[in-house]
């Protein structure tokens, strides 16, 4: 089926390319689709910015996947802080999150806890698992700086070595929040690219893209009546040639199902299964994801 779309707004990712600066780039706007992925849980309002801003990320990743079927999956452990896990992933258009924290501790914390505050000591991970061989490929750099965003722009520079700019920003208000991102990566070589030996950050090239881009303002980007294709003329609108390209429509995506459960499950011995079972032999299974219990007769 064709895409009839003339214009993005809210949960559809859209892709560009600024042929004469060798750079591309992906924005997002998550409204109605985080609404549900954030509802699952009662988070209080730092950790929902936090979720928000991570499914902006997963989804801007991810729409750098080239193939149906590949994942990419972000897990941000922390240690000593209010956070103890942040799981995030990216499939065919669809996105799911959840946080794991300590209630005493964000209670103790504040309105506006830092990202060290909120993680301690830790760790972000970006995996790529790829349908087509199977393969998986993983990065781990410090979860470090003011955001997720810096540490996702850490990664890039350090595992992928493509210097990379992200614009993230997350409204809340009226019992709704609103998130919405922008990234952008010099590749000299084109789309595909080539192994990269080093990174030239002061690429002049370069400079003058991630300039335009670091001057976006954040309540552009959550701005619901702004189309993103209309943010991207208002940076670039002076370049040669600008080319977009509608990206996936974004959805909701657990993918929990009694099928899948019962098959994790058969892969236990009898006896550990038995002492999963409550009186009446069955195992409830909780998906953190969508907070839904799923009861699996043993």
């Amino acid at each position: 089926m064709s895409d009839t779309r003339t214009e993005t707004y809210s949960d559809e990712l859209l892709g560009f390319s600024i042929p004469s600066h060798d750079s591309r780039g992906r924005a997002v706007r998550l409204g109605p689709v985080l609404e549900d992925v954030l509802s699952a849980h009662d988070y209080p309002p730092a950790l929902k910015h936090c979720l928000a801003e991570a499914l902006v990320l997963v989804s801007l990743m991810g729409s750098l996947l080239k193939d149906d079927g590949d994942q990419l999956t972000m897990q941000a452990q922390g240690e000593g802080g209010i956070v103890s896990l942040l799981v995030c992933d990216y499939r065919d258009g669809e996105i799911r999150g959840y946080v794991e924290h300590d209630e005493v501790q964000m209670q103790a914390g504040g309105v506006n806890p830092s990202l060290e505050a909120l993680f301690g000591k830790a760790h972000l991970a970006i995996t790529f698992d790829i349908a087509k061989t199977g393969k998986r490929y993983q990065g781990i750099v410090p979860l470090e700086g003011n955001s997720l965003s810096a540490a996702v722009e850490s990664y890039f520079a350090q595992s992928e070595q493509i210097p990379t700019s992200i614009r993230t920003a997350v409204k809340s208000g009226s019992g709704r929040t609103v998130a919405a991102g922008l990234l952008v990566q010099h590749l000299p070589e084109g789309e595909e690219g080539r192994e990269r030996l080093h990174v030239r950050l002061d690429d002049p090239e370069w400079e003058h893209v991630a300039v335009l881009a670091e001057s976006l303002r954040h309540e552009e980007l959550v701005e619901p009546g702004l189309s993103l294709e209309e943010i991207v003329w208002r940076l670039y609108h002076e370049e040669d040639k600008i080319l977009v390209s509608p990206g996936a429509r974004l959805a909701k995506g657990c993918r929990c199902t009694m099928a899948h459960f019962e098959d994790v499950l058969s892969r236990f011995p009898r006896e550990e299964r038995r002492d999963m079972a409550n009186e009446e032999g069955i195992i409830l299974v909780d998906c953190a994801f969508c907070s839904k219990v799923f009861p699996i007769q043993d």
